[in-house]
C-alpha cells in the first residue's frame, strides 16, 4: 500500500464512518479498485481509532456532560446522565454479540466479493428511502427505542450496509427529532467502533510474528491515520447539520447508484 492509496483510504474511512454510505463497504470496494488483496491489519487499527478519536472530539461536550452526571450525588441530571448511558449500553449489545459469534463469517462471506457488497449498498438505499416516510410524530428517546435502534446497528456488521444509516433512519422512523437521531447514533458507535479496535488490535498481538510483518511504511500509517481523523471530524459535523435540515434521500441516491455500479460492473 503506497502513501496516497492509505491517504485515500483513510479519507474514504473517515468520511463514510459518519455518512450513510457504508465505510465497510467503501473500504471493500477501495480494495479492490487498488487491487489490495487485505488492508493491512495495523492501519486498520490505526483507521479505526483515528475515527474514534474524531468522535470524542465533536462529542467532548455531551460526553464530558454525561461523565460528570454519573459521577455526581443523586440528582436529576445524574438520573438522566445514568439513563442515557444505560441506552448507549443497552443499543451497544446487540452489535457486540453478533461481533463475537458471526463477524469473521458474515465479513468473510464479501472479502473480495464487490458485487455482494453493491447489493447491500442498495439495500442501504431503501433502509434511508423508507425512513424518511415512515418519520412520524416526534416522541422523545427512550429505552425502548434505543433497543430496537441497537438491533439495527447490529445490522449494519455485513458491509455495504450503512451503520450510521441504519441507526439514524430507524431512529427517524421511531419519531425521535432528526438531531437527537443524530447525536445518540454517534455517541453509540463509540462502543462499537472502539470495540472492533480492541478486537483488530487483539487480532494483530494473538497473529504469529511471521504473519504481521510491517507491509506499510510508517508515513503511510501516520497520513492515512490523519486523513482518517480529518475526514471523520469534517463528516461528523457535516452529518448532524445535514439531518437537522434535510431528508436522507440524497444518500439513498448516492447508495443506490454506487451499489448497482458495484453489482453489475465490479
Amino acid at each position: 500500500m503506497s502513501e496516497w492509496e492509505a491517504i485515500v483510504l483513510g479519507i474514504v474511512q473517515g468520511l463514510t464512518e459518519f455518512l450513510p454510505v457504508s465505510s465497510s463497504g467503501h473500504l471493500e470496494l477501495g480494495k479492490h479498485v487498488f487491487g489490495l488483496a487485505d488492508v493491512d491489519l495495523t492501519f486498520s487499527v490505526l483507521v479505526h481509532g483515528a475515527t474514534a478519536c474524531s468522535t470524542l472530539v465533536v462529542f467532548r461536550k455531551d460526553i464530558l456532560h454525561l461523565l460528570t452526571g454519573l459521577l455526581r450525588p443523586k440528582s436529576a441530571n445524574s438520573t438522566d446522565s445514568r439513563k442515557y448511558v444505560g441506552w448507549i449500553i443497552l443499543s451497544a449489545i446487540p452489535a457486540a454479540l453478533i461481533a463475537f459469534t458471526l463477524r469473521d463469517a458474515l465479513e468473510g462471506a464479501f472479502i473480495n466479493q464487490p458485487h455482494r457488497v453493491g447489493m447491500m449498498l442498495c439495500l442501504t438505499a431503501l433502509i434511508l428511502f423508507l425512513s424518511e416516510r415512515a418519520s412520524g410524530k416526534i416522541r422523545p428517546l427512550n429505552g425502548s427505542k434505543a433497543g430496537i435502534i441497537g438491533l439495527a446497528q447490529a445490522f449494519a456488521i455485513l458491509p455495504g450496509v450503512s451503520r450510521s444509516g441504519s441507526t439514524i433512519g430507524m431512529a427517524i422512523a421511531l419519531g425521535v427529532s432528526r438531531e437527537e437521531a443524530a447525536k445518540f447514533s454517534f455517541l453509540m458507535a463509540l462502543p462499537v467502533i472502539l470495540g472492533a479496535t480492541a478486537l483488530e488490535v487483539f487480532s494483530l498481538i494473538s497473529e504469529p510474528a511471521s504473519t504481521v510483518e510491517q507491509t506499510v511504511s510508517w508515513t503511510a500509517y501516520a497520513l492515512g491515520s490523519g486523513a482518517a481523523f480529518v475526514s471523520g471530524w469534517l463528516a461528523c459535523l457535516w452529518m448532524i447539520k445535514l439531518v437537522r435540515r434535510n431528508s436522507l434521500n440524497t444518500f439513498a441516491i448516492y447508495c443506490l447508484i454506487v451499489g448497482l455500479a458495484a453489482w453489475i460492473w465490479l
